[in-house]
């Protein structure tokens, strides 16, 4: 008897140092799935790093489905035959699912990676109630804003550089999100913060939250992955602070975005362990390199 094959992939920029694939196929390969994860760095395609065209070539192709990220997840929306009603009121899309008539759905499975990940690393009642800041309101902001609510934040005061999608993620999300233009007021009275930028990540050094912000007494969590480590988390970390790094969000979105590809849920346990395996090695390679 043939196993099943399934075909998956990622599209978006500076992807290359991405954990999708081994995660992606570890799952495929403990469920008896002969599976590929596929990179589309359209950092890396040219003339050919067209979201509109990858889509359909993904869809004609056979995949099962893909991930999209930076700066895909805002852009992808119209491109899309139907969107899951959470991901159509979050206003980004990071996973796509492809049905055997080629039919595309598309799904927000950072909200509950970041949600899962919250929970499990700092506990519901660190924002339950309080207020926290968030910065960035691109694709990843939308999602951790959502998530945040959900976990019962009671207010969230959103920064970016681009003062208009600051007021777009509030107006999309409601009340409880307000869009400021000083960072440094909305510290006063917050729980916590969450860096929902690229900034920090391999390629885009530094970081989006200076380090005289950072109190002792508040929770500091990084969406970034690449490194895990990241500048603001190692401030924060100095600082005093309960920390979060990207990794539990890039797992937990990751078995919810297999289980939607495949009807499977995956070993969290052991996307875990290979993650916290495979991240530790690539980042002294990084590091390395500096």
């Amino acid at each position: 008897m043939m196993r099943k094959r399934c075909l998956v992939g990622l599209i978006g920029a500076n992807i290359q140092h991405s954990l999708s694939p081994a995660l992606h196929e570890d799952a495929f390969a403990a469920a008896g799935i002969v599976g590929h994860y596929h990179l589309m760095d359209l950092d890396l395609l040219g003339p050919r790093a067209d979201l509109a065209r990858l889509v359909d070539a993904v869809r004609v192709a056979g995949f099962a489905g893909v991930n999209v990220t930076h700066p895909c997840k805002e852009k992808v929306l119209p491109l899309l035959d139907e969107i899951a009603e959470a991901a159509a009121a979050i206003g980004a899309v990071n996973t796509v699912v492809i049905d055997a008539a080629g039919r595309t759905r598309g799904h927000n499975t950072d909200s509950t990676g970041f949600a899962r990940a919250f929970e499990g690393t700092l506990g519901r009642e660190a924002i339950a109630g309080k207020k926290a800041v968030l910065v960035g309101a691109g694709g990843a902001g939308r999602a951790v804003a959502a998530a945040l609510l959900s976990l019962g934040a009671a207010r969230i005061e959103v920064y970016d550089k681009e003062p208009s999608r600051a007021a777009s993620l509030a107006a999309a999300l409601g009340g409880a999100v307000r869009a400021i233009g000083d960072l440094e007021a909305a510290f006063d009275g917050a729980a916590g913060v969450v860096n929902a930028t690229q900034v920090g990540m391999t390629g885009y050094p530094g970081t989006a939250v200076p380090e005289a912000l950072i109190r002792p007494e508040l929770f500091v969590a990084d969406v970034v992955y690449t490194p895990v480590e990241t500048e603001l988390v190692a401030a924060a970390r100095r600082r005093g602070c309960r920390v979060m790094t990207g990794g539990g969000m890039c797992v937990h979105q990751a078995a919810e975005a297999f289980r939607l590809f495949t009807g499977i849920e995956p070993d969290i346990g052991r996307m875990h362990r290979l993650f916290g395996a495979l991240s530790a090695e690539r980042d002294r390679q990084l590091a390395a390199l500096r």
